[in-house]
């Protein structure tokens, strides 16, 4: 309950305060590429219960292309979106989904289905909890993107090398968070990023 409530007064005061920013970071996406200046995708969350997941546009729009993964030289990302996405100031419109209670400010990271569906029993127990923004294996692989640039097959190692580690790091913090680990979890997450 209180975590419900941190995460209610924490996201609705970030919006109304960051609402003029938002403004801003949605003309600069619209000025770039015109709409939409969100990108909305389905994700697995709490319970296994889908919802859509909400960020600043930071890619052209690639209807063709059915690629889950981005490098940081994704030819797709856009000169204004590689920016927002260095500063995870695309991330922000995840408020939203953090008041609505389809996440909180900090849990595991929600994927798609595609990924989800490749989770182990183990892995599964990770559904039991409610996804977030942050949490440490976002800050353990805060350079994801960097770590895939590397890669002959992104999508082979993200499946075999990178997920299975983040979702031991998640579900290992979750079976043991507490309100006040979970603030440490967030000031390291602001201080890593500025």
């Amino acid at each position: 309950m209180l975590k419900r409530t941190f995460d209610i007064l924490v996201s609705l005061f970030g919006l109304c305060c960051l609402l003029p920013f938002l403004l801003f970071i949605g003309l600069l996406v619209y000025i770039q590429k015109g709409c939409p200046i969100f990108f909305k995708q389905k994700r697995i969350g709490h319970y296994g219960n889908p919802f859509f997941l909400w960020k600043f546009r930071t890619m052209v729009d690639s209807k063709t292309q059915n690629i889950q993964l981005a490098t940081t030289d994704d030819k797709r990302i856009t000169p204004i979106g590689r920016i927002l996405r260095k500063y995870k100031i695309d991330e922000l419109p995840q408020l939203w989904n953090v008041l609505k209670g389809d996440m909180s400010l900090v849990g595991y990271r929600p994927e798609v289905p595609y990924y989800v569906e490749k989770y182990t029993p183990e892995q599964k127990k990770l559904l039991h909890y409610k996804p977030g923004i942050v949490d440490p294996a976002t800050l353990y692989f805060k350079d994801e993107n960097n770590l895939l640039n590397a890669s002959k097959n992104i999508e082979y190692d993200y499946i075999h090398k990178i997920l299975p580690i983040k979702l031991k790091l998640s579900l290992d913090y979750a079976q043991k968070s507490t309100f006040r680990s979970d603030l440490k979890c967030i000031l390291e997450t602001i201080f890593k990023l500025f």
